[in-house]
């Protein structure tokens, strides 16, 4: 069975707690050629943020899928395409595996036909995602690729997530996640500033995000990375 992810090679992740560059709009952003957006943040998430991003971004011919940073804030929505949900494979707080997602359950019913988690390995340690989650990132190429596997072989995980959040990561380190996988999709996140760190990364992720670049630099530094990311899948070698 086939999931839209399995076809994108890029991602604008929108953070409804900040605003977009000077002069531009979710209509730009739609229309730098991204395959899909995801809207979501770590911190001061709140419902009317989520939908405010998602009205505006429903308007145009983009897959929309919320990644919701905590059961509160959760919408439903029609408009949206789905929701990827984040577990964090080296969380220290146990919450971020399974709790948060317990009570998800809890109080409301989820609408499991169009929910999939991502199998997040958060790798900076100075990002507010390991500080949230006391994630432990002193992982080498190895574990890596160890906790991909296990998430893949163990857990039928269909998205595998690199999160490097605020800095360019390691290629080595990716590239290890991507040969420990046989049929899930392997996300990366951090540090895609322009059409080279884009390429070097989808060489080795099937789908990189981009996050800050969109609200810090804006919609033209999106498409590079854009091209960049469409650059390194048509170069690749077609699998036997």
């Amino acid at each position: 069975m086939t999931e839209p992810w399995d076809d994108w090679d890029h991602i604008v992740k929108l953070d409804p707690d900040k605003t977009l560059a000077d002069g531009e709009t979710f209509e730009d952003v739609c229309e730098t050629g991204t395959d899909a957006l995801e809207i979501g943040g770590t911190l001061d998430m709140t419902t009317e943020k989520m939908e405010r991003v998602i009205d505006a971004c429903a308007k145009h011919d983009v897959p929309i899928y919320q990644e919701p940073s905590n059961p509160a804030v959760v919408v439903e929505d029609d408009a949206l395409d789905g929701y990827l949900v984040p577990i964090v494979l080296n969380a220290g707080d146990v919450s971020w595996v399974t709790g948060a997602h317990k009570e998800w359950a809890r109080i409301d019913d989820i609408d499991w036909e169009r929910t999939a988690t991502e199998a997040y390995i958060v790798l900076n340690p100075d990002a507010s995602v390991a500080e949230l989650t006391d994630a432990d990132c002193d992982q080498t190429p190895e574990d890596v690729a160890a906790y991909a596997e296990i998430a893949e072989q163990m857990y039928g995980q269909e998205i595998v997530y690199i999160e490097y959040s605020g800095t360019f990561g390691d290629p080595e380190t990716v590239e290890a996640a991507a040969n420990a996988l046989d049929e899930t999709t392997l996300f990366y996140g951090g540090g895609i500033h322009d059409y080279e760190s884009a390429k070097t990364m989808a060489e080795h992720a099937d789908t990189i995000i981009v996050g800050d670049l969109v609200h810090d630099e804006g919609v033209e530094a999106v498409r590079e990375t854009v091209k960049g990311a469409k650059d390194a899948k048509a170069a690749a070698p077609e699998s036997v």
